[in-house]
């Protein structure tokens, strides 16, 4: 079996944990996350497991979970943290990959389905991840949201962010260029450490709407159930620069 592995890990994989920290923000999605299962007897499925930053902590609220990713260099790191929760990873392309079990949870977060760019393999992830739902099962999609984006560039094409982090001299600068009719979003990614050291990384992502995702799951079976701005459940606004969507297998 062919694995299309787009290069991500090879430029994250040694940092990936350092821009995506084990903070407030990862333990209210693994809350929220834990909270959205129909039944952690029934399993659970992460597409695009990476590092294991949700996984990993979900585990221990939901039990053993399976991480499909197609990035050796991610799995690598998240094997150096199976002490940490009870994972399987897989290596495989979420896009085909097939497990011979059906779950009752399967999740897709940090915009993991944007990096598929073309609408056809956005499809073929819902898809598959329709196909490993067993019925009454949920589908759990977080990507970030085309309009918010848009009106973040605040009508230009290029535009550039700095985060700081708490710790003196440290921070993530961003350059990010929308493409495409503002469809395909470019951004670079800057960590500057207080020792005068920094990584690069690029990204490159396909901007979805609910609306589109939607589309997706109808095509396979699935039924819409809620769009939201946030973990909490907070109603979707196109402002928002992520959106949070849920769906149900028919029981």
């Amino acid at each position: 079996m062919t694995i299309t592995d787009i290069g991500y890990g090879r430029q994250f994989a040694g940092w990936y944990d350092r821009i995506f920290q084990n903070d407030a923000l990862t333990r209210a999605t693994v809350d929220a996350v834990a909270g959205f299962h129909p039944n952690p007897d029934w399993g659970t499925l992460e597409l695009g497991v990476g590092t294991g930053r949700i996984a990993l902590p979900l585990s221990h609220r939901v039990g053993p979970i399976t991480g499909v990713d197609s990035s050796q260099e991610m799995l690598a790191a998240l094997e150096k943290k199976a002490d940490e929760g009870e994972v399987t990873a897989q290596l495989g392309d979420i896009r085909t990959w097939r497990a011979e079990r059906r779950y009752g949870l399967v999740y897709c977060v940090c915009s993991t389905l944007s990096l598929i760019l073309d609408p056809e393999g956005q499809r073929e992830v819902i898809a598959r991840a329709a196909e490993h739902l067993r019925p009454g099962g949920r589908l759990l999609i977080e990507t970030h949201n085309r309009p918010g984006v848009v009106i973040l560039h605040q009508g230009l094409a290029h535009s550039t962010m700095f985060v700081p982090y708490p710790e003196p001299d440290t921070g993530i600068q961003m350059h990010a260029t929308l493409l495409a009719d503002n469809r395909i979003w470019q951004v670079s990614t800057l960590l500057f450490e207080a020792d005068g050291t920094h990584r690069i990384g690029t990204e490159t992502t396909r901007l979805l709407t609910p609306d589109e995702v939607d589309l997706y799951t109808q095509d396979s079976g699935l039924r819409p159930e809620g769009h939201y701005s946030d973990w909490q459940r907070t109603d979707y606004v196109p402002a928002s620069g992520l959106f949070v969507a849920s769906y149900l297998k028919p029981a």
